[in-house]
């Protein structure tokens, strides 16, 4: 949408395709419905957001920083807030708000919008001559695929434009699932189903120990592993299942270090020191995690707080600050906020975003190897290189 609206709004006439019945229907979901539309940060910090080919994106970021886009709204008739994170929302919490806006822009720039479904980018000597779709052809000099990339099929993300730009001689690179549930290996997590905790650390190491991500926030534990806030950024971090080990380490206590969490063991031990294991530890842990965090220090539920050794009391620390689980796979893509892969980047002029094998066929968004973590940051990239696509498609038009 806003690439068809740039190119539009300087003098291009510009057929945006649609498959849905509605346009923006991904945007209706993100932020949980509320449309988490950028991040309240510096360029900067977006590129330092994005773990994947962040300097691709450094030309198009510079020219659509996230000032520009909350600024966009903002005029377009959206008042926006800030959140915890820097998260940018509209006032109202209404994805919808969003998507009208970009609509009205779009209808009052004279941006013809029809219902189709691309399904070839035509070409003749090495440039684009059309698109064709389910009901025609559709002859132009340019074309901008914004398809989307392949999480959430039911918006209309199926992975079509991987295929068009395939078919045009581009490389795709492998497609995985990011900011995506993580499913765990036994029945730890299951067994404390629909537990959220808030305040933890969550790191997540790989065979070699080594710490591939680290944060504090919220998890939730789930049927078939782990989720939440934390959860999702890490998945960004993990690409390799196959070859590599993957597990999560949660710090239950990490405002306490070990000596001061000791010192409140110590204290609780001794103020209850004739109840049960299970119950003392009530104080330190939410119930659903007790017998589990027993189980992890193998220490006896029913064992008297009196009884327990100092090589016992040393365990449950350790499982309170690096409760330990291991991580299978993420969940699939269906269930990804957004794709990892994609078009590569080699082949894609950053500034313009024209391929660099097909005249006049330029890309934006998720359909490009590019995602960052959550936060607003991966709506970011959508919004400079949609803009960058619908600059770099005027500027052809104007030079051929």
């Amino acid at each position: 949408m806003l690439a068809a609206l740039t190119a539009a709004e300087r003098g291009a006439s510009v057929v945006l395709l649609e498959r849905n019945q509605k346009l923006g229907r991904k945007l209706y979901i993100t932020g949980k419905g509320r449309c988490n539309v950028t991040n309240h940060c510096s360029v900067q910090e977006v590129l330092d957001h994005t773990p994947r080919n962040s300097r691709f994106l450094y030309s198009a970021m510079e020219r659509t920083p996230p000032a520009w886009v909350e600024d966009f709204f903002q005029q377009a008739g959206v008042p926006l807030k800030v959140e915890r994170g820097n998260r940018v929302f509209p006032q109202s919490d209404r994805a919808a708000d969003i998507i009208d806006a970009l609509a009205h822009a779009l209808r009052r720039s004279r941006v013809r919008v029809l219902e189709d479904r691309v399904s070839r980018v035509l070409t003749r000597d090495g440039a684009v001559s059309g698109v064709a779709g389910e009901h025609g052809e559709y002859p132009c000099s340019a074309v901008v695929l914004a398809t989307g990339g392949a999480s959430y099929p039911g918006t209309g993300s199926t992975g079509d434009g991987y295929e068009l730009a395939r078919a045009l001689g581009h490389t795709v690179t492998e497609i995985r699932p990011s900011l995506v549930p993580l499913e765990t290996e036994g029945d730890l997590c299951p067994r404390m189903q629909g537990l959220s905790l808030k305040n933890v650390v969550l790191k997540v190491k790989n065979r070699k120990n080594k710490v591939l991500f680290q944060e504090q926030g919220e998890l939730l534990f789930t049927h078939f592993g782990l989720s939440g806030p934390l959860v999702l950024s890490a998945s960004a971090h993990l690409r390799d299942y196959e070859r590599d080990q993957y597990r999560a380490v949660i710090d239950l206590k990490p405002a306490l270090d070990e000596e001061k969490l000791d010192a409140r063991l110590v204290r609780e031990l001794t103020e209850q020191a004739n109840r049960d294991l299970q119950n003392v530890a009530a104080s330190l842990v939410p119930r659903l995690m007790i017998p589990v965090v027993l189980e992890l220090a193998g220490i006896s539920p029913d064992k008297k707080a009196h009884d327990l050794t100092r090589g016992e009391r040393r365990r449950l620390l350790e499982t309170l600050k690096g409760l330990t689980v291991p991580i299978r796979g993420p969940r699939p893509i269906a269930e990804a906020i957004v794709t990892s892969g994609g078009v590569k980047t080699g082949e894609i002029d950053p500034k313009t975003m024209e391929s660099k094998k097909v005249a006049g066929l330029f890309f934006a968004g998720e359909l490009i190897d590019v995602d960052a973590y959550t936060g607003g940051f991966n709506l970011q990239i959508a919004w400079a290189t949609g803009r960058a696509a619908g600059e770099g498609a005027l500027l052809f038009l104007k030079e051929t």
